[in-house]
């Protein structure tokens, strides 16, 4: 069991408090078989209040299963916090419907507390890679190999297929965890949240000075894994739920319903005080 998963869950009990747990409204998941499309990758549970959490959906056969079950029918009425805990443990589709609920609650207490992320500075987590710096990349992701290894800087990349290890043209893809112990900043896909690698992934990069998580599962509240050392923290804000959902049921793309957003530690902390110190006058 993952610590930090625990942890985060327990932070979302703590800001929940005594007050009631939204109760859930609807499952949203993108078409099936998946179409092969990014759009088509991520399913999104909708609280009664709106709030939307969105969770990568082809885990182990997740999005066959939540679609094929009784899941989705059931899920009208539960208790969020009680579908977020399946997220610990239990088979594939439970963890992914308990992560799409953690950043659900998250959503819903994000916008009670009045905060607005702010955007994401790139597509690569601000890791701004220089000339020299060794960049660790977790997961393979063309796009965004070619945005690091452009700028001069070494990539080495962790994966999990073996079929993709060995050496490139300006970077390695390697399947052990400790080759990323000499980056100076990692960048990581929010999936590590999901199938709870994080703890490994952090525990093999204490010498870095930035990490970065980014993807649109990137939904959860911030402040326990920037006590765990990540540094930034960038998902998906939905700014348009009505349009999104349409899309995201239809295999249509989504990106124009929503923003790509980044928190850091230094921005979080100041919006929270900012905000309390609001209430108190």
């Amino acid at each position: 069991m993952t610590m930090i998963a625990e942890a985060v869950l327990s932070d979302l009990a703590r800001r929940l408090g005594d007050a009631p747990v939204p109760r859930v409204k609807a499952l949203h998941l993108p078409p099936v078989p998946w179409n092969g499309s990014k759009d088509g990758e991520f399913g999104a549970l909708e609280l009664a209040d709106g709030s939307l959490g969105l969770s990568y959906v082809l885990l182990d056969g997740s999005l066959g299963a939540l679609a094929n079950g009784r899941a989705a029918a059931e899920l009208p009425g539960a208790d969020a916090l009680e579908i977020a805990a399946g997220w610990l443990g239990g088979h594939a589709a439970a963890r992914t419907l308990g992560f799409a609920a953690v950043n659900a609650l998250s959503r819903h207490l994000i916008d009670h507390m009045g905060l607005v992320p702010p955007a994401a500075p790139d597509s690569i987590g601000g890791i701004d890679p220089q000339p020299g710096e060794h960049i660790g990349m977790v997961g393979l992701f063309p796009p965004l190999v070619r945005q690091v290894t452009a700028r001069g800087a070494r990539l080495t990349v962790l994966e999990l297929r073996a079929d993709l290890a060995g050496e490139n043209v300006g970077f390695t893809v390697t399947l052990d965890p400790k080759d990323l112990d000499g980056c100076d900043k990692v960048l990581s896909t929010s999936t590590v949240l999901l199938n709870h690698t994080l703890d490994m992934v952090l525990a093999n990069c204490r010498k870095a000075r930035h990490i970065a998580l980014i993807g649109p599962g990137a939904g959860c509240l911030p402040e326990v894994l920037f006590k765990a050392g990540v540094t930034t923290l960038g998902g998906t804000w939905i700014t348009d739920a009505s349009g999104f959902k349409q899309a995201l049921n239809q295999g249509q793309p989504w990106s124009s319903f929503a923003r790509k957003f980044a928190w850091n530690a230094t921005d979080w902390r100041s919006a929270c005080i900012d905000r309390s110190a609001q209430r108190r006058t």
